[in-house]
């Protein structure tokens, strides 16, 4: 069943095409694809850390502006030197300076602390004084981590409409270990901007135990929420790394994170963006290479199925003309539609065609003339038997119509009557003559022949038949042979017999023909025809120039062909002659002797 299915070459190559070019695709966008992940995950790292390092050194950069403005707040309350009404000016002048701060308070030793605030602000908002003692009763500073020098930062929001954080440091004038402790609660906008500065990344800052001072949502904020990292908050601080970029998962999402370190007050900066959407642009990219990618596919097929087309149409033509051709239609031509192998194998099929129609034409006018040559043999049998017999009664005739003449009057009707007699008696004789002329066998004519010629005539005739039969014709010719005398055409009979003969030897088996003129000797001419052909038998070597002896099958042969080349070279005066083993080809030998050679 599979046998009978008829698969064309232009479904092969459309096959092949879309075999290769989804490999060769698909490929491609894998590499790619994996090539721009692995780009696009360095260049989301690198402004991970980026972002995160630039926003941990802006809120250092606001932390020690911080921190220097109570450093000159402490020197101004402890200065004895400045009188108390010029201190509480200075003081006063100071909350219009630092706008950020709410109210500032100094621990001393064994005293109550002296805690200055703005005034208004805290009106503004609904708080007192007596609400910041109190949640500083409640939330007690750590002294000792202050005193031995660290800046010590909180989230100190009360109500959800104020967000301040509390920032602590020790005088550094002093040198006791008790020294003077100044606190400071100060509003959390500026470090909320700094959060807010990125639109893609989320930023936020946030205490060591993950107590949140800044984020892009205000409200987690004023919660105090915490944000609770998946590794160890101290490995950031460790050694002398700058920040760090981890993949993690939080609330049942994939993040990037850049992870860097705020030295004062040991704070953390953050900044972090979902996978979802630091991936989405190579998401976008593979969606956009598989579409384009399958546009291609498409436009291949349809590329090569019009290509396919364009190549496998020429041979559809060829073959429906070589089907015309086998019908016998030698008329039938291909147009050259391209300048390639098929357009070679179009113009030889074209040069094919024209050959076989010149061909049958000459065959076609052969075999009339051999039907009229036939006809006219028989004419001129009939016209000799014919001949023959009518010539001896009209020579009777004319006899006697002569002889009357001699005995009659000359002004005689009848002598008239007897001329006229002898008249048509003559006529009748010429036109059997001719007969007899015609129907005579005349000797051949030799005339001065160039062997050369003649061979290149007969290889010319057989070329075609033998190339047909896979059978390749060598031509090695000496051109300095001398003439000879003999009959061209049937020198070129013979040539062609060996030839053909050699070509049916091989019975369609690839093979050769090789045709050599040389000297040889004596000033004689020798020519070869040499073939690799199956060989011929002992047995029968000796009956091959033998009348009526052949080995083809019956009704294929006559057995006269090598007799009558036979005859034909003695008729020469020459010699043939066959060497030949089984299995090794043959070589006929041909001597023809140069002209002015004496014939036996």
């Amino acid at each position: 069943m599979l046998e009978k299915i008829r698969f064309p070459i232009r479904f092969k190559i459309l096959l092949t095409l879309l075999v290769v070019i989804t490999v060769v695709v698909s490929m491609i966008t894998f590499i790619m694809a994996n090539l721009f992940h692995k780009d696009k995950t360095a260049y989301i790292h690198d402004l991970t850390s980026t972002t995160s390092l630039n926003a941990a050194s802006k809120v250092e950069t606001l932390l020690v502006s911080y921190q220097e403005r109570l450093q000159v707040f402490t020197r101004l309350m402890l200065d004895r030197s400045i009188p108390s009404r010029s201190r509480q000016t200075l003081l006063q002048k100071t909350f219009v300076d630092f706008e950020d701060f709410i109210s500032i308070t100094l621990y001393q030793n064994g005293r109550e602390p002296v805690t200055v605030f703005d005034a208004s602000m805290l009106e503004k908002w609904g708080l007192t004084a007596a609400d910041i003692d109190r949640y500083r009763r409640q939330n007690p500073l750590p002294r000792e981590q202050i005193l031995s020098g660290r800046i010590f930062i909180e989230n100190s929001t009360q109500i959800e409409q104020l967000p301040v954080f509390t920032m602590a440091i020790a005088n550094p004038d002093q040198d006791d270990r008790e020294r003077t402790i100044v606190s400071a609660r100060i509003l959390l906008d500026r470090l909320s901007q700094l959060s807010r500065q990125s639109q893609v990344f989320d930023t936020f800052i946030m205490t060591a135990d993950g107590t949140l001072l800044a984020h892009p949502d205000p409200a987690r904020v004023a919660m105090k929420q915490r944000y609770d990292l998946p590794f160890d908050v101290n490995t950031i601080f460790s050694g002398d790394q700058m920040g760090s970029v981890r993949e993690f998962r939080y609330l049942n999402d994939d993040y990037i994170g850049g992870f860097a370190p705020i030295r004062v007050g040991n704070l953390i900066a953050i900044s972090q963006v979902p996978k979802s959407a630091a991936y989405l642009t190579a998401r976008e990219l593979v969606t956009n290479m598989l579409i384009l990618s399958l546009a291609l596919l498409i436009f291949s097929a349809l590329l090569s199925i019009v290509w396919s087309r364009l190549i496998t149409r020429p041979l559809e033509k060829l073959s429906h003309a070589t089907r015309e051709l086998g019908k016998g239609q030698f008329n039938v031509s291909i147009e050259k539609s391209s300048r390639d192998e098929i357009g070679d194998l179009a113009q030889s099929f074209n040069t094919m065609a024209t050959e076989l129609d010149d061909r049958e034409k000459s065959l076609k006018k052969t075999q009339a003339a051999l039907i009229q040559s036939e006809k006219m043999s028989a004419f001129g049998q009939l016209g000799a038997g014919i001949a023959h017999e009518v010539k001896n009664p009209l020579a009777g005739i004319l006899g006697l119509a002569q002889l009357s003449l001699r005995k009659i009057d000359e002004e005689s009707p009848i002598h008239q009557n007897i001329s006229l007699i002898e008249k048509e008696t003559k006529r009748c004789q010429m036109i059997m003559e001719n007969l007899l002329k015609f129907a005579r066998k005349e000797e051949v004519a030799f005339d001065v022949v160039d062997i050369n010629k003649v061979i290149a005539d007969a290889t010319a005739i057989v070329e075609h038949q033998l190339s047909i039969n896979q059978v390749k014709l060598v031509k090695k010719i000496n051109e300095n042979l001398p003439r000879i005398e003999g009959n061209a055409n049937q020198l070129q009979q013979v040539f062609m017999n060996l030839m053909i003969n050699a070509q049916q030897a091989m019975k369609g088996s690839p093979g050769s023909v090789t045709v050599l003129s040389m000297e040889g000797g004596n000033g004689n001419i020798k020519v070869e025809v040499v073939d690799d052909g199956p060989g011929i038998p002992p047995d029968i070597l000796e009956k091959i120039f033998d009348p009526f002896f052949s080995t083809k099958p019956s009704g294929e042969g006559t057995g006269l062909g090598l007799s009558v080349s036979y005859g034909i070279i003695k008729e020469h005066n020459g010699t043939i002659t066959v060497n030949s083993k089984p299995g090794e080809g043959a070589t006929f030998t041909i001597v023809i002797p140069p002209i002015g050679a004496a014939k036996s």
